[in-house]
C-alpha cells in the first residue's frame, strides 16, 4: 500500500460513517506519499503538484465527488494542466474504510484513516506500477510448480500482474472484508481474474482471515505472498516468531515467501542508524525483518525499494537465487530490480 495523503493535511476530509464530507483547499500542496517514518506503510512520490480549488458531492454515498486540480507532470516538463478526481464510492465496512478515487490516468483503492493506497490502476493499459506490487511478480520463477497464496488481495493489483506474466499460474486470494472483494470486481477488474485464462491460470477468491487459515494444513503452497496491514502499520502478529514458523509450515519443499515488510518507524530508524554501519546490515532498520531473521536464520534474503518507489523493504525466505538466471526469468521490467536482493548478513 502506498500513503496518498498526508493525515495532518489531507487533501480530501472524509467521514466514514456518511459521505464524504465538503472541504476547500486555497493553497497549493505537493501530493505525494509521505516517507514512511512513523508508519510502516508503503510510500512513494506521485508527481503531480495539486491545487485543490472545489470539492463537491451528492447526499448520495455512492456519488461521484469531483476534484478540480492543477497538476504537473514529469514527463510533459512539468507544465501545469487541469484534472479531475472523482470519489467513486465510500462505504463503511466492518474492517475497512472504503474510498476509491480515480483520476484521468489512475484508479485507486484507499484503506482507512491513513489514506494509505492498497491497490492502483492505470487506465492506459500500463500494468507496471513502479512500485512493489511489481516486484511480487518475480516469484513464480523461484519457486516450484504448485499454487501460490497472496494473503492481503486487496483490490488484486498484484494478482493483475502474477496473472498477465504467469497466465498458468493457480492464484489463492485472501482478503478478510468481503465488502472490499465486491468493490474490487466492481471497480478494478477483480472479476475477470477470477476466469480461467487459455493457458488454465486463474484467481480464486477466499474471503476470511489469511492468518486463521494457517491451523488448516491440508493447504500448502508453493509460494505466499504477504502484504498484510492494519491502520498503516504491518499486523501485529507478523512481528511474533511463531507467526511466521507456521507460514513456513504452509509451504511445500523449496517453497518461498515474499514479504512486504513496509517501512520503519521513526524511533525505530533513529536507533538502528546509529549502530549501522553498512548498507549491507541497513534491514535493521526493518522490525518485521528482524523477526524474519529469526524465524528464517541464514535463509532471508532482503532489498529496499528506492526512494522514488517507495521505500519499502521486502524480504524473501529461502537461499538467496542466483540472481543472473532470476533475471534471465522474468520480464524485462523486472530484470534489472532483482539484482537487488541481497542475503541478510549476521550482525558483527
Amino acid at each position: 500500500m502506498i500513503s496518498l495523503f498526508s493525515a495532518t493535511n489531507p487533501l480530501l476530509t472524509w467521514s466514514p460513517s456518511s459521505t464524504p464530507a465538503r472541504t476547500s483547499c486555497s493553497q497549493t500542496h505537493r501530493w505525494f506519499c509521505t516517507s514512511s517514518r512513523t508508519t510502516n506503510a508503503l510510500s512513494f512520490h506521485i508527481p503531480f503538484s495539486l491545487t485543490c480549488s472545489r470539492l463537491t458531492q451528492k447526499p448520495n454515498a455512492h456519488a461521484t465527488t469531483t476534484l478540480q486540480v492543477k497538476g504537473s507532470s514529469s514527463d510533459s516538463k512539468k507544465e501545469e494542466q487541469e484534472e479531475e478526481y472523482k470519489v467513486l464510492t465510500a462505504v463503511k465496512s466492518q474492517y475497512n474504510d472504503i474510498l476509491i478515487v480515480d483520476t484521468p490516468k489512475t484508479r485507486m483503492l484507499l484503506l482507512d484513516s491513513t489514506h494509505n493506497v492498497h491497490s492502483l490502476l492505470y487506465k492506459d493499459g500500463q500494468k507496471w506500477t513502479r512500485s512493489y506490487w511489481d516486484e511480487f511478480a518475480s516469484l513464480p520463477a523461484i519457486i516450484p510448480q504448485g499454487p501460490v497464496a497472496m494473503f492481503g488481495l486487496g483490490g488484486g493489483t498484484a494478482a493483475h500482474l502474477m496473472l498477465d506474466v504467469w497466465p498458468s499460474l493457480q492464484l489463492e486470494g485472501w482478503e478478510i472484508d468481503e465488502i472490499l472483494i465486491n468493490k474490487a470486481r466492481d471497480y478494478f477488474g477483480l472479476s475477470d481474474l477470477e476466469k480461467q485464462t487459455q493457458a488454465g491460470g486463474i484467481l480464486h477468491v477466499v474471503v476470511g482471515d489469511a492468518l486463521c487459515s494457517l491451523e488448516d494444513d491440508s493447504r500448502k503452497y508453493a509460494g505466499i505472498v504477504i502484504d498484510l496491514f492494519y491502520g498503516g502499520k504491518v499486523l501485529p502478529q507478523l512481528q511474533d516468531v511463531a507467526t511466521w514458523l507456521e507460514l513456513k509450515g504452509r509451504l511445500i519443499p523449496n517453497g518461498r515467501l515474499m514479504v512486504n515488510c513496509g517501512g520503519i518507524e521513526e524511533s525505530d530508524a533513529i536507533n538502528e542508524r546509529i549502530s549501522t554501519k553498512s548498507v549491507d546490515n541497513a534491514w535493521v532498520e526493518n522490525p518485521t525483518i528482524k523477526v524474519l531473521c529469526e524465524a528464517f536464520p541464514g535463509q532471508l534474503s532482503w532489498k529496499r525499494m528506492p526512494e522514488g518507489e517507495g521505500a519499502n523493504y521486502l524480504a524473501l525466505t529461502g537461499p538467496l537465487p542466483d540472481l543472473t538466471s532470476w533475471s534471465a526469468m522474468v520480464p524485462h521490467h523486472l530484470s534489472a530490480t532483482v539484482s537487488k536482493w541481497r542475503p541478510c548478513s549476521p550482525l558483527t
